[in-house]
């Protein structure tokens, strides 16, 4: 199996266009569907159907295509970590991450990247979702990670890392923490510590309206640390992401029929260039299973 037929497969995958796969990849039709063919008497089957002028992904190309994603992926990461190695390149990388997002949660690829990097200087940018990426299309931020932000920018490219529910966080004192299930009557009246402009907040705050329940804010904060201290200090509760830091001294619950979830992407500008650092990190990202950790 070869890189080439490998990146011919997930190009035609997305376009499901022979003719624009082979565009994309700088390759002729021909050249392509060979690969293609190569590749699936390799796996066993086939990978594409052709019906008429559409194709669609057969059953085993949908079960190939993540696998031979991360196949891709962890195999341009290799390659630019050993350029960056043999031609001891360090650059700057500036990174920004939502609010909302626990960033403990990427120590993994951010320690592959220093060991590939050894020079690397890090800067990490902290905000709201929407000022994150108005950096990042501003061109002061390489890459950002946040929850989901409705843009509407063309040029905007996102890939999903992880998704996740919510729970409710509170003192281990508080009423509350007696409970492992809470429901939003419950909640009702209930100072609710609000983080500065988290993307999620609009969707919790359709969950309470929808029960009919009354959203109370109480404090507002930027970080999970800040967050973290308050609720030691205070009466209030927080709703917050499954994969948020828990300090001791808080207690986690259930929230009963919430059915709200969130998926965490990796947002770049597409088209521009990215220094070997920044595409090393794209990948690593891409390639990595944050599954157990963000349970």
């Amino acid at each position: 199996m070869e890189m080439q037929q490998i990146k011919y497969f997930l190009s035609l995958g997305q376009t499901l266009n022979f003719t624009r796969a082979a565009e994309e990849c700088n390759v002729s039709q021909p050249a392509l569907t060979r690969a293609i063919q190569a590749l699936e008497a390799e796996l066993g089957g086939d990978l594409i159907r052709r019906e008429g002028r559409h194709s669609h992904l057969t059953e085993l190309g949908k079960r190939m295509a993540p696998l031979l994603q991360r196949c891709y992926d962890s195999a341009m990461t290799a390659r630019d970590l050993a350029r960056a190695v043999t031609k001891n390149e360090v650059a700057p990388l500036s990174l920004a991450v939502s609010h909302s997002v626990n960033f403990e949660l990427f120590m993994s690829p951010v320690s592959e990247l220093f060991r590939g990097f050894p020079g690397l200087q890090l800067r990490i940018h902290h905000g709201p979702g929407a000022d994150i990426l108005r950096g990042l299309k501003e061109g002061g931020v390489d890459l950002a990670i946040a929850g989901s932000v409705e843009d509407g920018w063309d040029r905007l490219d996102r890939w999903p890392l992880f998704s996740e529910g919510f729970e409710l966080q509170m003192h281990m004192d508080h009423p509350l923490a007696r409970m492992n299930s809470v429901d939003v009557a419950s909640l009702n009246g209930q100072p609710l510590l609000k983080q500065t402009g988290c993307e999620d907040r609009p969707a919790v705050k359709r969950w309470f309206e929808d029960a009919g329940a009354a959203l109370t804010a109480a404090h507002e904060f930027d970080s999970h640390h800040d967050l973290g201290a308050l609720l030691q200090a205070c009466s209030g509760v927080a709703i917050v992401p499954v994969s948020a830091p828990h300090p001791a001294g808080l207690k986690r619950a259930k929230l009963s029929g919430l059915t709200l979830t969130r998926t965490v992407y990796v947002y770049a500008i597409a088209g521009r260039q990215r220094s070997a650092p920044a595409s090393a990190f794209l990948n690593l990202l891409r390639a990595s299973d944050f599954a157990d950790r963000a349970a």
